[in-house]
């Protein structure tokens, strides 16, 4: 009987299970650490918040204009509630945050409206800055290098 045992080569059952869940348990530590989304929401929401000032800043413009209030200095009525303006525009950032529904997660400091959940809230922000003539515009800046 010179029969000779053919030795198998490859992984048994158990060890591709155990190699399976222990990339598992790897990819659920270490894939939060790679993918920010924490960072992506908040990009997001400034980028939400800049629309609600320019939309809630028309709304005060419209107001302004129908209310004669296109002087230096004005206030219309919003809701019920009262905006300082400068040349129908919002006074500040403060003033036009009056009329706009944010969230806990927001901070205005005037001339911005900041995220909270920032590393550093100054550069995770929306600055307002108010008309300084009849004939221009306001301007709204956004950062995102500390969300």
């Amino acid at each position: 009987m010179n029969m000779k045992m053919k030795k198998q080569a490859g992984f048994t059952l158990i060890e591709l299970v155990m190699v399976i869940v222990l990339v598992g348990i790897l990819a659920a530590v270490a894939l939060p650490k790679f993918v920010d989304l924490g960072r992506d929401a908040r990009i997001s929401a400034i980028k939400g918040v800049d629309g609600a000032m320019r939309s809630a800043n028309t709304i005060i413009y419209a107001k302004a204009a129908v209310g004669n209030q296109m002087g230096l200095t004005g206030s219309v009525s919003v809701n019920g509630t009262t905006v300082a303006t400068a040349y129908g525009f919002a006074a500040n950032a403060t003033e036009l945050a009056k009329v706009m529904d944010l969230s806990p997660d927001f901070l205005v400091a005037s001339p911005a409206i900041q995220h909270q959940g920032a590393a550093i809230l100054a550069t995770c922000q929306d600055t307002y800055t108010p008309v300084a003539t009849q004939n221009s515009v306001p301007v709204y800046a956004m950062l995102f290098a500390g969300c």
